[in-house]
């Protein structure tokens, strides 16, 4: 099984600039055909969160046009940034967005590897929380397969980064509960995170909690605890999550053109250099 996680697209209208910089509309076409390309081909994308950048209907009606074109069915998480009700507006098809009790929050059951999908949204704020009622779903989800594999998906990270700027706006309510959930249950391979545009990994709870970066921009690498909020064009990427023989694999790709493939050997297996 392969699940590819993009994140963070920050979607806005054609020609709009985020922070007056990034055009990030222009940057999920090619993260699109980079996944289309891959071989083999992902069985699903996990998008986890910050799907838009205001959480606007014409945003996201936008967003729905370039991510008809991707080829792997794929599976929408609310961040931050987001907006509930024009989410689910605007995707109607997309059945499991209805959730419980409000929240965006499902299992995908049909696959190799379980997926839950938590919602940490705290709307007009931009932390997030797990409140009780999300932690309880959580808990009854776990419990009705407690074997089998399982991998959690949430926007906000229930760790702390070292980046002073965004651990301001993690998780702030709810990581200690969630940590004890994990624990109680090794069947929970991985959590799967965004928010950070940063590629970043913690032991919690006996499993391993990550953060992807963004097909767009990137937040600024600075553990200064005094570090201004920042971002960075560093090269755009996604991660790959491959499931096999009992584990988890993760590979953290660079969407755009590079040089290479190159080979190690010339022809009839000569090393060319050490």
């Amino acid at each position: 099984m392969l699940i590819a996680q993009i994140t963070d697209l920050h979607i806005r209208m054609p020609g709009q600039k985020a922070y007056r910089v990034v055009e990030t509309d222009r940057y999920l076409p090619p993260a699109i055909e980079a996944l289309n390309r891959l071989d083999p081909a992902p069985d699903l994308v996990i998008i986890s969160g910050d799907l838009t950048d205001f959480g606007r209907q014409q945003e996201y009606a936008h967003l729905k046009n370039m991510l008809d074109a991707l080829h792997a069915p794929y599976f929408l998480m609310p961040g931050n940034h987001d907006a509930r009700e024009a989410l689910l507006a605007a995707f109607p098809t997309h059945t499991y967005l209805q959730g419980a009790n409000g929240f965006v929050q499902y299992a995908v059951e049909d696959y190799p590897l379980r997926l839950l999908m938590l919602d940490t949204v705290v709307p007009m704020q931009s932390h997030g929380t797990l409140c009780s009622q999300r932690l309880d779903w959580l808990r009854e989800r776990l419990a009705e397969q407690p074997g089998r594999p399982t991998a959690i998906a949430m926007h906000h990270p229930p760790f702390i980064t070292g980046i002073a700027h965004m651990d301001a706006i993690g998780l702030l309510a709810g990581a200690p509960e969630l940590e004890q959930i994990v624990a109680a249950h090794p069947n929970v391979e991985r959590i799967l995170c965004g928010h950070l545009h940063r590629t970043i990994f913690q032991r919690f709870g006996g499993t391993i909690a990550s953060t992807c970066p963004s097909p767009a921009h990137q937040v600024a690498l600075d553990l200064r605890p005094d570090g201004p909020s920042a971002f960075v064009m560093e090269p755009p990427g996604f991660h790959l999550h491959e499931w096999r023989n009992g584990a988890l694999v993760t590979h953290h790709a660079y969407i755009g053109d590079y040089p290479g493939p190159y080979p190690f050997h010339e022809e009839g297996g000569v090393l060319i250099d050490e």
